[in-house]
C-alpha cells in the first residue's frame, strides 16, 4: 500500500506555517501594579526561537518535495526533532508566563530579578500559545510518518536525475533531455554522427 506523499508534506509546511501564525499573535497578557493598562507579548516577544524553527518545518516540507528515500528520512527526522522543539519552547513559555516576560517587565518598570514577578497584579495566557504546542505535536507526528514511510513514496520524476542516470536507466532522450543536456554543455546531436 503507498503512503500518500502530498497530505503528509501539505500537513507538515502547514503545522510550520500554523507555528509561525501563533508565535505571531499574543501569547501574554498581563498588568503592572500600580498601572491600569494591560500589557501584551507576543510568541516572538516571549520566545526568539519560535519564527526560525516554524520557518525550518516549512522548509523541510518544500525540501522533501524533490528528495530521494535516504534524504526523506533525515528530513523526516529534521522535522520530528523540530515539532518537538517547538513543544518545548512553548511549554517552558506556559510553565512560567511570567518567567517568559520577565525582560519586558524590567523594561517597563527597571526593576530586575525575582521583584519582577510579584510586580504583576494579573497575567493570561492566550490560546495561541496552545495552538503552538498542538502545531509542534502534529509536525513531529508527521516527521514520524516521514521517518516510516518516506521511503516507500515514488520517485521524483526524472528532471532531477542526471543524464548518467537515466542512461543507467535505460531510458531513451527526449526533446527534454536534449534541451537539458545543451543547458549542461552538451550537444546531444554529437551522438547521431
Amino acid at each position: 500500500m503507498r503512503t500518500p506523499k502530498l497530505p503528509i508534506l501539505g500537513g507538515i509546511a502547514l503545522t510550520g506555517a500554523v507555528a509561525l501564525l501563533a508565535g505571531s499573535q499574543t501569547w501574554v497578557s498581563f498588568m503592572l501594579d500600580g498601572t491600569h493598562s494591560v500589557e501584551t507579548a507576543t510568541g516572538h516577544d516571549v520566545n526568539p526561537a519560535l519564527s526560525p524553527v516554524a520557518i525550518a518545518i516549512v522548509a523541510a516540507a518544500l525540501a522533501l518535495t524533490i528528495a530521494g528515500p535516504v534524504f526523506r528520512r533525515v528530513l523526516g527526522g529534521l522535522v520530528l526533532l523540530l515539532g518537538a522543539g517547538l513543544v518545548a519552547l512553548t511549554i517552558g513559555v506556559l510553565a512560567a508566563p511570567l518567567g517568559a516576560v520577565a525582560g519586558m517587565i524590567t523594561e517597563l518598570t527597571g526593576i530586575a530579578g525575582g521583584a519582577t514577578g510579584s510586580m504583576v497584579t494579573w497575567s493570561d495566557v492566550s490560546a495561541w500559545a496552545y495552538v503552538a504546542v498542538v502545531a509542534g505535536a502534529l509536525a513531529a507526528a508527521l516527521g514520524i510518518a516521514v521517518l516510516v514511510s518516506g521511503g516507500r513514496w515514488a520517485a521524483s520524476g526524472r528532471k532531477y536525475d542526471s543524464a548518467s542516470a537515466r542512461a543507467r536507466a535505460g531510458s531513451a532522450p527526449d526533446r527534454i533531455s536534449d534541451w537539458d543536456a545543451l543547458s549542461g554543455g552538451d550537444d546531444p546531436s554529437d551522438d547521431i554522427r
